[in-house]
């Protein structure tokens, strides 16, 4: 299942006024923030994420997909088969807190250049390493 997507933007104030206009009236707006990104949400988890190509590590025109796992375990797989299929790596399995405090994730670019991430956003347990 798909989690969010993200993709680079050329001109990041100029996007996050265009998406934040374009989606109010959808019920979606700005959820989180940083420098050079946002992402935005309705009323659950954030669906969209924006960035500068300073931020998004690719040029406009580069898709992020991030799907969701069930566990962190699953997280550490799909990083590991990707490799295993050709991927780059982009990021090895981790906690991202700048998104939030349990968003576990890896990162890889596909063969197309696409930066592919699975995700889990549920806390950890006490046997987690990570």
């Amino acid at each position: 299942m798909l989690d969010h997507l993200g993709f680079a933007v050329a001109d990041f104030v100029r996007s996050r006024a265009f998406y934040a206009g374009a989606l109010a009236p959808l019920g979606m707006g700005v959820h989180s923030e940083g420098a050079g990104w946002a992402m935005f949400a309705g009323a659950g988890a954030p669906q969209l994420w924006i960035g500068g190509p300073d931020v998004a590590g690719a040029p406009p025109g580069h898709i992020h997909f991030a799907f969701a796992a069930a566990d962190r375990a699953a997280v550490d797989a799909f990083h590991a088969a990707a490799l295993a299929a050709g991927g780059r790596d982009n990021g090895a399995p981790g906690l991202r807190p700048q998104y939030h405090a349990n968003h576990y994730a890896a990162f890889v670019i596909g063969p197309d250049g696409h930066n592919i991430e699975a995700v889990c956003h549920a806390p950890g347990t006490a046997g987690d390493q990570t």
